[in-house]
């Protein structure tokens, strides 16, 4: 069983499974785990680590389009060593700072490989989910695609410097919190713009049509991609950029826009679907349901 299998199974038992997080009397909570082995290539720093572990359930809670309020996290690990647990956690506190939260500390454990557990907290009275975009909705993303991908490239290439500062995004609860005002639905990319659009329509039982000229590609992928193939796998599918994936009204767009901290791009409208069929294209093509998956 994969992640997408194992995730069908719990939410068909859990009832607020589902959404990027799980909002209770307005506090949100997400938690997340990542793993040396699959999560952090040969050359990441510990600061880079700790930067990035909390800042990806900082993302989901930018995604409910909360304010984000605070962080813990399990740092386990062979052995500890001062130095890289100093550079650790000094990482998880400047991803909190950078989003106007506060990292408050954490657990300690023993493990053979090293692994980091996150949570991150938030607060919102009306969380935007995502299944609700409907036909003629415009959508969306934040910033550029990408990076991600470029800094597994520069990884193996030993580019570690670059490859490091690429791997620290900053989450976009700036961007969630003023998107909130116009999105009907919303979610972060950690799994890849391809598998958040079927994510998306399966949320909201309607189609999408993708414009691939429009989908905003991070300049570092351009450095590091030998063509356009590449180019397009780097930004349409490789996933953990943490950029926000919205359906936004038509008549929205632009104020939307002008309310978010950040660039955003038009790639796409929401459809009825084909007969049913929750059809994902792009330039008039089919768009493959693939992206990040645990257990692939």
């Amino acid at each position: 069983m994969n992640e997408r299998a194992a995730l069908s199974l719990v939410g068909g038992l859990v009832d607020h499974a589902g959404d990027d997080a799980a909002v209770v009397d307005g506090t949100v909570v997400t938690t997340d785990m990542l793993h040396d082995r699959t999560d952090f290539p040969a050359g990441t720093t510990r600061y880079t680590a700790g930067w990035r572990a909390v800042g990806a359930s900082l993302s989901d809670v930018a995604a409910t389009g909360a304010e984000a309020t605070g962080a813990v996290a399990v740092y386990a690990a062979p052995d500890f060593e001062e130095s890289e647990l100093r550079e650790f956690l000094q990482g998880a506190t400047d991803v909190c700072e950078a989003v106007g939260a506060e990292y408050v500390g954490g657990d300690l454990d023993t493990h053979q490989e090293f692994t980091v557990a996150t949570t991150a907290l938030g607060r919102t009275d009306d969380p935007v989910g995502r299944s609700g975009a409907e036909p003629g909705d415009r959508l969306c993303v934040t910033g550029a695609l990408g990076r991600s991908g470029a800094a597994l490239r520069l990884f193996e290439a030993s580019e570690t410097d670059r490859a490091n500062e690429l791997f620290r995004f900053e989450p976009r609860v700036a961007a969630g919190l003023a998107l909130a005002e116009h999105a009907t639905a919303m979610m972060d990319s950690s799994d890849g713009l391809a598998r958040s659009c079927h994510q998306l329509t399966e949320a909201s039982e309607v189609g999408l049509a993708l414009d691939g000229d429009a989908v905003p590609v991070d300049s570092a992928v351009h450095d590091v991609a030998a063509d356009e193939a590449t180019v397009r796998e780097l930004a349409w599918y490789f996933g953990e950029d943490f950029e926000l994936v919205c359906t936004v009204p038509e008549h929205a767009v632009e104020d939307a826009r002008a309310d978010c901290p950040v660039p955003l791009s038009v790639v796409g409208e929401v459809t009825d679907g084909d007969d049913g069929d929750l059809a994902v294209s792009i330039d008039g093509e089919a768009l493959p349901d693939r992206g990040f998956t645990h257990g692939e």
